[in-house]
């Protein structure tokens, strides 16, 4: 089957689309890269979804205006990528995130589930392109009591799983999530997946860097300028004292945690410590670094001999060197070297999801990963 992911992350830096060929269910699931793009969003929708985001107050009519518009683009992209490509049997749309609450901890008057709102409605998505498209894909596993993400694992382990060695997926958008992932050769390996959000990925960095250069510039190419400054170490010991490194898994976070108010916070204790430009990028840079380290020594049953990484962060040389730096006994590479590439996993990974809620009727979550009660069918189908 001929399918789109169409997938907008944390960083809301446009909409990714991948075409992908997909044959088989589990572990013969193969998928084929037919054509990927990037799309970005128009400058002023953007703005209205990072103010949103950040709290922005939206009356119903403006909610329901922002929601179509998503969805508008989204069906732009599903239609472009299929310019001069075979045509696609089903859309799995992830939508756009704009809030995002995990379920509490400690129940809140009896009601603690999660909620996680999404926007670019499926049926505007299948009515502007004629195909069937699978959409809200969280809801059913917080239904069930479980954070709604990290969603990615199950592929993730299907496709970039191997016999003999113990994988981490690492993925660096906007928030880092990571899928642990032991060697398909033992019995019942898919109950020992593990994955969660391990905090901020690019998000921090990329904020820091539209301020310092007045939005000429989105992000540090390739941590170019990170690397010319050194990280404070204790101000990112003092950081990872945060209750959200802390907390173990099943969890997950976003920018309604580490957003411009959180690095308002880290920037105050920056200026206590008179850091440079460089410094600062440098020390943002190594809370990424600190995170990711902290949860796989902390929550991972054993220390991955492979990390694969993926998504914008994988580009970012001086990240890479850092993780190296810090995981010596660990290669490192990016999912590109073994086969899927790292730009498109996240698109390409709610593609499949939509083929299996469409085409296989088979759950997507992992109730390890999510902490929901059961395996759910995730997502929502609407016919043209």
């Amino acid at each position: 089957m001929k399918v789109i992911g169409l997938m907008s992350g944390t960083s809301v830096d446009g909409i990714d689309a991948a075409l992908v060929e997909i044959t088989g269910t589990k572990l013969d699931l193969k998928v084929q890269l037919l054509a990927g793009k990037t799309v970005p969003y128009p400058v002023d929708l953007r703005a209205e979804i990072l103010e949103v985001c950040g709290g922005k107050a939206l009356s119903v009519a403006e909610l329901a205006q922002l929601d179509d518009a998503i969805a508008t683009q989204f069906a732009i992209a599903a239609q472009q990528i299929q310019a001069g490509a075979p045509k696609a049997e089903l859309i799995g749309s992830h939508g756009q995130t704009v809030y995002h609450q995990p379920p509490t901890i400690e129940p809140i008057e009896k009601f603690h589930l999660g909620y996680s709102l999404q926007l670019g409605r499926g049926a505007v998505i299948a009515q502007l392109t004629g195909s069937p498209t699978v959409s809200n894909f969280r809801a059913a596993d917080i239904a069930a009591g479980g954070q709604g993400a990290p969603l990615v694992c199950k592929v993730d382990a299907y496709l970039l799983s191997h016999p003999d060695k113990y994988r981490a997926v690492q993925n660096l958008g906007g928030i880092g999530n990571v899928t642990l992932i032991p060697p398909h050769s033992r019995l019942n390996w898919e109950r020992e997946v593990l994955g969660w959000d391990t905090g901020p990925g690019n998000v921090l960095l990329d904020l820091t860097v539209q301020k310092l250069t007045n939005g000429r510039q989105s992000y540090d190419h390739n941590g170019q300028w990170a690397a010319q400054g050194t990280p404070n170490k204790k101000l990112v010991a003092h950081w990872l004292e945060h209750k959200f490194f802390q907390q173990a898994p099943p969890k997950s976070t976003g920018r309604e945690l580490f957003g411009r108010e959180y690095l308002a916070k880290c920037w105050q204790d920056a200026q206590q410590e008179q850091l440079t430009t460089t410094d600062w990028l440098a020390t943002l840079s190594e809370l990424t670094v600190a995170s990711i380290v902290h949860s796989y020594q902390n929550f991972c049953p054993q220390l991955p001999e492979e990390i694969l990484l993926c998504g914008g962060g994988s580009r970012n040389l001086y990240l890479r060197q850092r993780l190296q730096a810090e995981l010596t006994s660990t290669k490192i590479l990016t999912t590109d070297e073994v086969g899927l590439d790292g730009d498109y996993k996240e698109a390409i990974a709610f593609a499949i999801l939509a083929y299996w809620r469409f085409q296989c009727s088979i759950p997507g979550n992992l109730p390890q990963v999510t902490g929901a009660k059961q395996p759910m069918l995730l997502g929502e189908i609407h016919l043209p």
